[in-house]
């Protein structure tokens, strides 16, 4: 077996234009560069996006729902919400039924925002320039990556 073979004797040679994983680096850059001038408008990063993404879709989540959902770890997450609450966008509060447990809301402003962030999908899906289907399976197969090499 070769230096750069695996065990079924395939080979992987060190080329950069070679590593998958430089193609995926190199694009998700790329795609959060073209991102943040959409982002700039609304006053949000992209991770703060991401959050609010969450927030748009079920109104109220917890801390520990939120970090699952965007795979962030709560020392990740918590500058993100706090810097979103000082923005007047979410609000934090202990459930009544256990302190220990943290839920995120959307204030009126945080809700309002979202109308204003409805072109960003568009905006973002033609400057992929990908048809749909290519687009579908481009989702798939980056979750199935995902999912393989987190497992």
């Amino acid at each position: 077996m070769g230096q750069n073979e695996n065990q079924d004797g395939q080979e992987f040679p060190l080329l950069l234009d070679d590593q998958l994983c430089f193609a995926l680096y190199a694009a998700s850059r790329a795609v959060t560069a073209r991102y943040r001038p959409l982002l700039d408008t609304l006053g949000l990063t992209y991770p703060q996006y991401l959050v609010m993404l969450v927030l748009w879709e079920r109104q109220e989540v917890s801390v520990k729902e939120l970090g699952a959902a965007l795979q962030l770890d709560y020392g990740t997450l918590t500058p993100l919400v706090k810097r979103l609450e000082s923005n007047g966008l979410v609000r934090r509060e202990r459930r009544p039924d256990d302190e220990r447990s943290v839920r995120v809301l959307l204030t009126a402003e945080g809700t309002a925002l979202r109308e204003k962030a409805e072109g960003v999908p568009p905006a973002m899906g033609a400057a992929m320039g990908l048809a749909p289907e290519e687009f579908d399976v481009m989702s798939g197969l980056l979750r199935k990556l995902t999912a393989n090499v987190t497992a």
